[in-house]
């Protein structure tokens, strides 16, 4: 592990981790094991911190309680938390004064020795990420998965795996320089987290890091149906399969599947050159059709428990990355068929007295919200509200005015939630969460479906969306 001026001596290096959470633990973790002088320092008090600095031994040296400048004193390199904003102080000063500053994931794809697999973009990341695991374990393979999704990629590192499988985040993202995945992804783009970024271009930018340093010997899966994903493609030099689950073919039938009339492979309009490889589904949403180096691969999903169109984007993505990657389509199928999904997305509760209750409290955007709805014909429940990340609010309105019969608001956002939905359904605003959900119970009659998808961060009742999702699940149980 080198800093930027390619010193030859690790031992050389002293390094500053801001923030001492998981990512933080991790990351002093793997700098001392490399030689590194460690110093950590986080705005939480010591004491906060007491259980994993017994890990340590007093091998770090510590500035907590605060993020004073001074712990910049005779650092040669930054290591931040992807919760650390680029403009924080310690990093603007830390830039003035030419101190190298690398990412998590930077370090860890430095350190890895086994092929990278990388997925980003606003939605699905976690589930295509899991799905994309599941898969190589399916192959035979030992996959380290995380990433964003929990376990930091820098943990892969000496690992005893075959490939790695990792979530990357925009906010992961905005200090890399060397990251080149072998296959990267990149599922969709919507608003979200313009609360950190200037706007949607910077978001996407910011994204596009992930692919910077591919080469044609990599491969970058593409989702066709997204307009920014395309007009910015033309600069990927990766060899790109294109996904696309909204196209559909005309004058073509096939026998076998149920479907008269499906999108074939090659027929994605308006998404790069005939060259390229494609993933597409079939008219009806019954088969997965892939053409990969010129054969034609069919995936049959009547056995497969993901459900929503949202799902059939991420099952597409993870089915051209696996196959790129060599994984055999006997494999691949069998993981389709046995993937049960992801906690808080779209999680079946229970059901009771007619009345479906589902978790899709990782639904922070209003991106993720309009997929989710997407799966539902109508009669839902809507339970949103938290803390509003910027971003247009407003593309909310007509997918609820088809799907939601009744939003029940709640969390520093509710205002904001009950002046846009206003007009497109019956909106009522209520306290908390447990509040909401004891009036969803109240009003919801046989054949309803009670959602938790929030369109907003969880920072001002919870500690993350999954302890949000599980309060959920306690007070469902509960009635």
């Amino acid at each position: 592990m080198t800093d930027r001026t390619e010193r030859d001596d690790d031992r050389a290096v002293r390094a500053l981790v801001i923030g001492f959470g998981r990512t933080g633990v991790a990351v002093a973790r793997s700098l001392l094991a490399a030689g590194a002088g460690v110093r950590v320092c986080d705005r939480r008090p010591a004491v906060d911190f007491a259980a994993a600095l017994v890990l340590f031994a007093g091998r770090l040296d510590t500035c907590f309680g605060s993020e004073d400048l001074m712990c910049l004193d005779g650092v040669t390199l930054v290591v931040p938390s992807p919760g650390v904003p680029a403009d924080a102080p310690l990093l603007r000063t830390a830039s003035q004064r030419g101190i190298t500053i690398l990412s998590e994931i930077e370090l860890a794809a430095r350190a890895l020795t086994v092929p990278l697999l990388a997925v980003t973009g606003t939605n699905g990341k976690s589930t295509t990420t899991s799905l994309l695991g599941e898969m190589l374990r399916a192959a035979g393979a030992r996959p380290f998965v995380g990433g964003n999704l929990g376990t930091p990629l820098i943990e892969a590192a000496g690992g005893v795996y075959d490939v790695a499988v990792a979530e990357v985040s925009s906010f992961q993202l905005e200090w890399v320089e060397r990251l080149r995945p072998q296959i990267g992804v990149f599922l969709n783009l919507t608003d979200d987290h313009l609360d950190r970024h200037a706007d949607r271009e910077a978001y996407g930018r910011t994204k596009l890091r992930l692919f910077a340093n591919q080469t044609g010997d990599d491969v970058a899966v593409l989702n066709g149906a997204d307009p920014w994903i395309r007009r910015h493609a033309g600069d990927f030099r990766a060899r790109r399969i294109w996904f696309d689950g909204g196209t559909q073919a005309t004058g073509c039938r096939e026998t076998g599947n149920g479907c008269e009339r499906h999108a074939h492979a090659g027929e994605v309009s308006g998404s790069g050159s005939p060259k390229d490889d494609r993933v597409v589904s079939s008219a009806d949403g019954s088969v997965i059709h892939l053409r990969l180096a010129g054969r034609e691969e069919a995936y049959p999903l009547h056995a497969v428990q993901l459900a929503g169109a949202h799902n059939r984007e991420n099952m597409m993505a993870a089915v051209a990355a696996a196959r790129a990657f060599g994984v055999s389509a006997a494999a691949v199928q069998q993981a389709l068929e046995r993937f049960r999904g992801l906690e808080h997305r779209l999680e079946l509760v229970r059901e009771r007295a007619g009345v479906r209750y589902v978790n899709d409290s990782k639904g922070t955007n209003a991106g993720a919200v309009i997929k989710s709805l997407a799966s539902f014909e109508g009669n839902v429940i809507l339970l949103a509200g938290g803390i509003e990340k910027g971003g247009d609010y407003g593309v909310l309105v007509e997918p609820v005015r088809r799907t939601v019969k009744r939003a029940i608001v709640f969390g520093a956002a509710r205002e904001l939630l009950a002046r846009t939905l206003t007009g497109a359904t019956e909106v009522e605003l209520v306290d908390s969460l447990a509040e909401a959900v004891t009036r969803a119970a109240v009003v919801a009659t046989r054949g309803d479906t009670v959602l938790l998808s929030p369109a907003c961060s969880s920072f001002d009742m919870f500690r993350d969306y999954a302890d949000r999702g599980r309060q959920f699940k306690a007070l469902v149980e509960a009635l």
